[in-house]
């Protein structure tokens, strides 16, 4: 959803959402002095822009209804940074202070926002790693082993759930302990 009118018109097909997950993730690494505009934003684009589309296009629903969970998922990038990905850190960081601000915005509303913040899983964007590199994210995480989806899911789970109706403004670190 990099586009607003997508995000408008998908949330008016779904009709009234009550729990909104954004889970976009694009990278495009590549050390500053030699990244592209086009590597900048497209990543900028896909990760962060595409959240706020989504949001604003529930947020008017779901305060009218004074109910809602919005779940965005960013990255222990966004908190730590890395070599190699200042357009992917800004992007996630960036997921990390908008949420802050729309769940201070909304929560009066009746409607919560909150992060989960993956440290490294098992999916796409880490299967193309280097064995060097993967070891190396190994040997920063306590728990001495990559994630799997599914325990992203559960947080998402959780933090969509009735059982985390106090929650607001949280970001929610899945990561083995890499982040501490």
């Amino acid at each position: 959803m990099s586009k607003p009118e997508e995000a408008r018109v998908l949330v008016e097909e779904a009709g009234d959402v009550d729990i909104l997950v954004n889970n976009a993730g694009l990278t495009r690494d590549g050390v500053l002095a030699r990244m592209t505009d086009d590597d900048w934003r497209a990543v900028i684009e896909t990760n962060l822009s595409s959240v706020f589309y989504t949001c604003r296009a529930v947020s008017r629903g779901m305060m009218k209804r004074r109910s809602g969970s919005i779940v965005n998922v960013s990255s222990i990038v966004g908190l730590r940074g890395n070599w190699g990905q200042t357009n992917y850190a800004a992007s996630k960081a960036g997921i990390i202070g908008f949420t802050k601000s729309i769940a201070r915005e909304l929560g009066s509303r009746g409607v919560r926002a909150n992060v989960v913040a993956p440290g490294y899983i098992n999916t796409r964007l880490t299967d193309v790693l280097p064995q060097e590199a993967r070891d190396a994210m190994l040997a920063n995480t306590p728990l001495g082993k990559l994630g799997d989806p599914e325990d992203i899911a559960g947080a998402v789970r959780f933090l969509s759930s009735d059982e985390a109706s106090f929650i607001t403004g949280e970001v929610l670190l899945v990561d083995g302990g890499l982040g501490m």
